[in-house]
């Protein structure tokens, strides 16, 4: 069984969850409340116009779009490369 390696020296799946920060976690969350209410609204506004079916479906398209658009957001934030160190100069 093979494991990834992360920088903090932790193995396996999701063991790394702690190195990508607040910002990138909550930006995701907030994202994915905002489609969250964008596809309750959609849901309401279609009550009368559309079966049940159909707004289930166009629910479930928002909801996904906001999955994927989250876990994203989560990646490419977790993904940003630490600061290079300048090279240590020699001192004589």
């Amino acid at each position: 069984m093979n494991f990834v390696l992360f920088e903090n020296g932790s193995a396996g799946i999701g063991a790394g969850i702690g190195t990508v920060g607040g910002a990138g976690l909550v930006a995701g969350v907030v994202f994915f409340l905002i489609f969250v209410v964008v596809a309750y609204v959609a849901f309401r506004m279609l009550k009368r116009t559309a079966k049940l079916a159909i707004r289930m479906s166009i629910v479930g398209i928002i909801l996904l779009v906001a999955s994927i658009g989250t876990v994203l957001i989560w990646w490419s934030a977790a993904s940003v490369s630490k600061t290079a160190h300048p090279p240590a100069s020699r001192t004589r």
